[in-house]
């Protein structure tokens, strides 16, 4: 009887324990400029620091999140903002307002994307896409977490060396890069219809041109062999404007 409530008030701390448990999400904004932040939780999970906040150049912010949780992150340049949280991003705006609160984020926009363990499995998945478009150099990589955790980066500045036809400008300037499904809108570029599997949707000039500039980055939907990473890590550290390699 007592070995059973031992067994008892063990199981019971280690749900606690595990029901608990939180991984560090360290952001860092290496631009020399301001990066406003968004968060997206998917479906049933919270959008971290009510979806989003300002990051002023070479600050940082650390925050938490639960283990399982899965969402993404991207950030919004260009930003101008009332005392009530109001107003308008150049790219990656989320409905006009400071806290993004469930709001996608406006393409072009560089992503990082995440499932921080599932029921199934403990192992983290992260990447960085480029399926939106690309507004400004985005990273995440593990604090830790051992051999075979991979760095998912495109630390180059897309904008600079971007196909006529994906420019995106505000105000004669250049402020990102569509994806050519954003700025074709044909199935094969997006990945759709007849074109939605592996097998029928393959690399395109376009995505060709990301993937050879930004080679760890997804450059179009099916683009896992290279760009989706695994690991276990506790602390993951993503960065706007990491330095290049």
């Amino acid at each position: 009887m007592a070995t059973q409530k031992v067994l008892v008030l063990f199981f019971s701390f280690w749900m606690f324990v595990s029901s608990s448990y939180q991984i560090q999400l360290i952001l860092v904004n290496n631009c020399n400029h301001s990066v406003w932040p968004g968060t997206l939780g998917n479906a049933g999970h919270d959008h971290p620091r009510d979806g989003g906040f300002h990051l002023a150049a070479f600050e940082e912010a650390v925050f938490d999140v639960p283990t399982g949780w899965s969402g993404r992150l991207w950030g919004r340049t260009g930003c101008c903002f009332d005392e009530r949280g109001r107003g308008s991003c150049a790219t990656g705006d989320c409905g006009g307002g400071l806290r993004c609160a469930g709001a996608w984020g406006v393409p072009p926009a560089t992503v990082v994307e995440m499932t921080l363990g599932t029921a199934a499995s403990s192992l983290h998945f992260y990447d960085v896409s480029l399926v939106d478009g690309f507004n400004v150099p985005l990273s995440m990589t593990p604090v830790g977490g051992g051999a075979g955790c991979g760095v998912a980066v495109c630390d180059v500045d897309l904008n600079a060396c971007c196909p006529a036809g994906l420019v995106v400008e505000r105000g004669g300037r250049v402020v990102g890069c569509n994806s050519a499904c954003l700025a074709l809108r044909s199935d094969k570029y997006c990945c759709t219809g007849e074109y939605g599997s592996p097998a029928r949707c393959r690399p395109t000039l376009f995505s060709r041109i990301f993937k050879s500039l930004c080679p760890r980055a997804y450059s179009y939907a099916f683009d896992d062999a290279t760009s989706l990473n695994k690991c276990t890590a506790t602390r993951y550290l993503v960065t706007f404007c990491p330095p290049a390699k």
